[in-house]
């Protein structure tokens, strides 16, 4: 078993209120004397649906090893709870990018005849119900990059979310693409980084010393180079050798993935100067 994120219920904390249970669009969640359980590791995509409906806060999301997220398994439950949860967890994977399950579970339901929701087939904006701060925005086509170099620039940023943990690595606006990632404090440390970095790239940023769940971040990095099919990597850390564990994970990802791709390291001084930049 790989590792990877899945939910943890705390039953010390959890009261049984069943609010989290209707909020799993995967049906991995019931209640078993009194207190909510994680039923099958296979039914947990890990992206925290349920996270923002308990009272207690007794649910988050951990790091470790369990048996991979399976769609079908799933959706042979959906099916039978009828088509608005159908409608639910077809909404839940297109609001997380999740283009990969969300293809999965589509050919399932041909497969046996059954409607695919209207909502699914649309292109165009869609009603998001989960967490603003997650939701999956490509925003490349649209966002102006015309900008001088007296006046103010505009951002290069082409999507959201960025944060390494929030973001699904199998989303459009990384496949093919070349990618960034980068050290929380790298974009503020050096004033450039926009025009001399991200500019015409995609982008994760995380913080290898404050962030949990390292093993996740490394995983990810694997699903986009493979799965994905990323160009080249990018990653961008500060001088102090604590960053330097960003640089670790990304080239072990690398290392564990089946394509090869080129990965550059920069490194950005405490005083916004590039220390150096080539290629690992």
């Amino acid at each position: 078993m790989a590792k990877r994120k899945i939910i943890k219920i705390d039953e010390g904390r959890c009261n049984g209120c069943r609010l989290c249970v209707p909020n799993c669009p995967e049906g991995a969640i019931q209640i078993i004397d009194g207190k909510a359980r994680l039923v099958s590791d296979l039914f947990c995509d890990g992206l925290g649906a349920c996270l923002g409906h308990c009272p207690q806060g007794a649910i988050t999301i951990e790091g470790r090893e369990a048996e991979p997220y399976d769609e079908r398994r799933v959706m042979e439950n959906i099916v039978k709870a009828g088509p608005n949860t159908i409608k639910a967890h077809l909404a839940h994977l297109k609001e997380h990018g999740e283009t990969k399950y969300l293809k999965e579970a589509v050919e399932y339901l041909k497969e046996r005849k059954i409607p695919i929701p209207a909502e699914t087939k649309a292109e165009g904006h869609q009603h998001f119900s989960g967490c603003p701060g997650s939701r999956m925005m490509d925003f490349s086509q649209t966002a102006s990059r015309d900008g001088s170099e007296e006046g103010d620039r505009p951002s290069e940023l082409r999507q959201w979310p960025v944060q390494l943990h929030l973001i699904s690595p199998h989303v459009p606006y990384y496949q093919g693409k070349d990618v960034v990632i980068a050290a929380d404090c790298t974009a503020y440390a050096f004033s450039d980084f926009h025009k001399n970095y991200l500019k015409g790239k995609s982008l994760a940023i995380a913080c290898p010393k404050l962030d949990e769940g390292l093993d996740v971040y490394a995983e990810k990095i694997k699903a986009m180079i493979d799965d994905s099919k990323i160009n080249t990597l990018t990653v961008v850390t500060m001088e102090v050798p604590c960053c330097a564990g960003l640089l670790h994970i990304a080239k072990q990802a690398a290392g564990q993935a089946k394509r090869r791709i080129p990965v550059k390291s920069v490194v950005v001084g405490i005083k916004g100067d590039i220390l150096s930049e080539e290629w690992a």
